[in-house]
């Protein structure tokens, strides 16, 4: 038996969700969803904050309409008058390009969270998998069947073999705040993903020279290590594997031939470069001291998973899962962001 949805003040969670949903009443809130064409407000705000409850609780939707049906304080606790169908939400949620809601989120988290300081950004990254649920145990499943599908057979180290696709996922390492993420097939591997994420941060005009690039193992390539230096002018710090031959990858870092185009400040192109390589050999030769900082990310995904529903997703679309987790990244990340404020008021209050 699920737990009725009744508000209450006094109850931590039910505060923070508060917070996020008022997020929806600020006039910048409602001027980006405008500027990207997720309208009408007074339809698309009540279903995405309506989606937002049944996350926040993992419950599914037709059970949050039910209760918000029953109940009137959670229709005033959302700030709703009227309650839509179900199949009214779907329709609207499904009216709008997957990127609109991207772009939304990413757009509001710049809006709500700090501003990226002057100096190198540390930047996290991390995969994780999609589960879809199917039931492949009750029906047997071949790679070949998901040859015209969306989803695929892929492996995690927690889960083990499963049918879905893969999130891959960019946090600021100070912040926290998300920075990008990207949806692959679930059997794409990591090394193919890192210069599709950082080819996306730096579309972003997220990624600048001298940002450091943290990564675990299943990023490791001596192209990837020459990718981030000569193309994205990033220190990466993948950490290496055991039979790593740091006197091999050190040589293959050469400037690129683009910086003696006559239109470049040469000399300056060389001094970035130089620094960068300069930075990478030296943390890279200490990178064990920065295990804490890459396994932060984790904490953020156990997050999303296990209090946010994206243990196992019921959508079965490239398009309804980016939506889907680009509400998940959204909920992360003013999450993470009220954590560190609530803290920060506490350590004011203290002092």
């Amino acid at each position: 038996m699920k737990a009725p949805l009744i508000p209450l003040n006094e109850d931590f969670k039910w505060k923070l969700l508060s917070e996020i949903l008022n997020v929806f009443d600020l006039r910048s809130c409602r001027q980006i969803l405008t500027r990207r064409g997720i309208l009408p407000l007074p339809k698309s705000v009540p279903a995405i904050k309506i989606v937002l409850l049944s996350m926040f609780f993992s419950c599914e939707i037709s059970y949050s309409i039910r209760e918000l049906k029953e109940r009137e304080s959670l229709r005033n606790f959302l700030k709703i008058s009227s309650v839509p169908t179900e199949n009214e939400i779907y329709g609207v949620l499904s009216k709008y390009e997957p990127n609109q809601f991207t772009y939304f989120v990413f757009e509001l988290l710049n809006e709500l969270c700090p501003e990226r300081q002057n100096g190198s950004r540390g930047i996290i990254l991390d995969s994780t998998d999609i589960n879809l649920n199917l039931n492949w145990h009750a029906k047997k499943i071949t790679k070949k069947s998901l040859e015209n599908k969306e989803y695929k057979w892929g492996h995690s180290t927690h889960r083990g073999f499963f049918i879905g696709m893969k999130l891959t996922l960019a946090l600021e390492s100070k912040t926290l705040k998300p920075l990008a993420f990207l949806i692959n097939e679930a059997n794409v591997p990591e090394t193919k993903i890192y210069p599709e994420i950082l080819k996306e941060l730096k579309r972003r005009r997220i990624l600048k020279a001298g940002d450091i690039v943290y990564a675990d193992r299943g990023y490791y390539s001596y192209e990837n290590y020459v990718i981030s230096v000569r193309e994205f002018r990033a220190v990466p710090l993948i950490f290496p594997r055991k039979n790593c031959n740091f006197k091999k990858l050190f040589n293959m870092l050469r400037y690129p031939l683009k910086i003696f185009d006559s239109r470049r400040d040469t000399e300056k192109e060389i001094k970035i470069y130089k620094e960068i390589i300069a930075k990478f050999k030296e943390l890279i030769s200490k990178w064990k001291e920065f295990r804490p900082v890459r396994s932060i990310i984790e904490d953020i995904f156990k997050l999303a998973k296990k209090a946010y529903s994206m243990e196992d997703l019921h959508r079965y679309t490239r398009s309804s899962v980016q939506k889907y987790c680009s509400l998940a990244v959204l909920l992360v990340g003013i999450t993470v962001n009220y954590g560190i404020k609530e803290r920060k008021e506490l350590q004011a209050f203290s002092e």
